[in-house]
């Protein structure tokens, strides 16, 4: 990275830590200062204005937490980030209340450290320009109401930026939970029919014996109960763009009906003898395969065909972690708004948990499990202890508990790193558990010391 603009002061009493740091961060480009102690940061600071400050929070004479708000005092701009062999629910929110962008518990991930940098730095350069909310950074984050920046989602962003402005069908692709509705209503809101009717239709939610008159509409007298004319759906969505949401649940005769709307852009409504004709833009979206259902004989090939003019295949979350913590942080702000709290950020230690999840639900699991720890929360950020993750842990550990293991297996050939990796990863997070995250408490349960268990956490990746 190139940022010789950048200046940076280390504050760390351990020297080895403080010359690592001091190094790693001088090999991206950033002139960096260090400190021993919180005495003589607080010197330099008396003399010097740096960009960021690296502090722990632990020092030989003077609390980190008062080296930081000495230095919000006297430096607002200057972003302090607190790093901690000792990280505790309650320091976190201390520090957060006091001013600090973030706090990274040791041992951190090199990587992880180098990006919370480069993103704080992005961020102040951002707001210094007053660029913050410029359309630059609105694109780069949010496509419309899409959040990410995945290579992933550039791509989708590209295909649907090429696509909006004409007619042509498109069928998405993708689990339950991905957003796939949301990539359907960015394709018509960047067409020339934004300003028309968008109509979303849920084809597996309607009861077989209503979808025809759902879609299509029906006349007064068509059967008991019609008592007045009723116009339907796709009726609905002339001019606009209909959103065929799950289009694999549609039965093979509603398929042929479709099939003919497409072909002859018109219908009749139930009970009618006259055609409506219709300018409407069909955009299908599914999470089957549907050329598995084609041959299997249960979705209409040429149907297909005419649905899939492009399409665009939405990857689950577990595939886009890069997006991860923008996508937590727009709930945050979403769901905080909603609940009238103040809760402005979730601490990387929290989006590190959070990544190593695969989140089966997609999108939609994430933003249900932001919403829970949102009204959970009693703090200002999001930290670990606060995130609702502990009922999919309990499975997870209760799953390594109930396995029976089988010797006879051996004879066919195991791993046994991989059998005792499982267990080892299952005691130690059963150990953080019963003492909510205390790192030192949890050694002493398992009775082995301190660095031992911070060994074994970094390297089975529960730091």
């Amino acid at each position: 990275m190139n940022a010789p603009m950048f200046n940076i002061l280390v504050v760390d009493d351990e020297l080895s830590m403080r010359e690592f740091l001091e190094l790693m961060l001088s090999k991206e480009g950033y002139s960096v200062t260090g400190a021993e102690s919180g005495y003589q940061a607080n010197q330099l600071l008396e003399k010097q204005f740096f960009d960021l400050i690296l502090l722990d929070i632990r020092l030989g004479d003077i609390s980190g937490l008062d080296v930081l708000r000495k230095a919000k005092e006297r430096h607002p701009k200057s972003i302090v980030i607190m790093i901690s062999a000792y990280a505790t629910a309650e320091n976190a929110v201390e520090a957060m209340n006091d001013g600090a962008y973030d706090y990274l518990p040791k041992p951190f991930d090199n990587e992880e450290l180098k990006g919370t940098i480069a993103n704080a730095l992005k961020l102040k350069t951002l707001k210094d320009e007053k660029k913050h909310i410029d359309s630059e950074l609105k694109e780069y984050l949010h496509f419309g109401l899409i959040v990410g920046n995945s290579p992933r989602m550039l791509h989708i962003y590209e295909v649907i930026k090429q696509i909006a402005p004409v007619r042509t069908n498109v069928l998405i692709t993708g689990e339950s939970g991905t957003g796939k509705e949301l990539i359907a209503r960015a394709v018509h809101n960047q067409s020339p029919r934004r300003d028309k009717p968008f109509v979303v239709i849920n084809c597996g939610s309607i009861p077989e014996t209503l979808v025809e008159s759902e879609f299509f509409g029906y006349k007064r007298g068509a059967f008991t109960g019609a008592n007045q004319d009723k116009k339907g759906l796709f009726e609905a969505a002339d001019t606009g763009t209909l959103f065929l949401d799950e289009i694999g649940e549609l039965s093979l005769q509603m398929q042929v009906k479709i099939l003919r709307v497409l072909q002859e852009r018109g219908f009749k409504p139930v009970g009618g003898n006259e055609d409506i004709s219709v300018d409407i833009r069909i955009i299908a979206a599914t999470n089957k395969n549907i050329e598995e259902e084609v041959i299997a004989g249960r979705f209409r090939e040429d149907l297909f065909y005419r649905i899939n003019v492009v399409e665009i295949k939405v990857p689950p979350l577990r595939e886009r972690k890069g997006d991860l913590r923008a996508l937590a942080q727009h709930f945050l702000e979403k769901y905080s708004r909603e609940a009238g709290k103040e809760i402005t950020k979730i601490s990387s230690y929290a989006v590190d948990l959070l990544k190593k999840y695969d989140f089966p639900g997609n999108i939609r699991e994430l933003e249900n499990l932001i919403e829970r720890s949102v009204a959970l929360s009693t703090t200002n950020i999001i930290l670990p202890d606060s995130l609702a993750l502990s009922l999919h842990k309990r499975r997870w550990i209760e799953g390594i508990k109930d396995r029976r293991f089988d010797l006879d297996e051996v004879a066919k050939g195991v791993s046994l790193d991989s059998i005792l990796e499982e267990i080892e990863k299952a005691y130690l997070e059963k150990a953080l558990e019963c003492t909510n995250g205390s790192k030192n408490k949890a050694a002493d349960l398992l009775n082995i010391s301190f660095r031992s268990f911070r060994y074994r956490c970094s390297k089975l990746g529960l730091d």
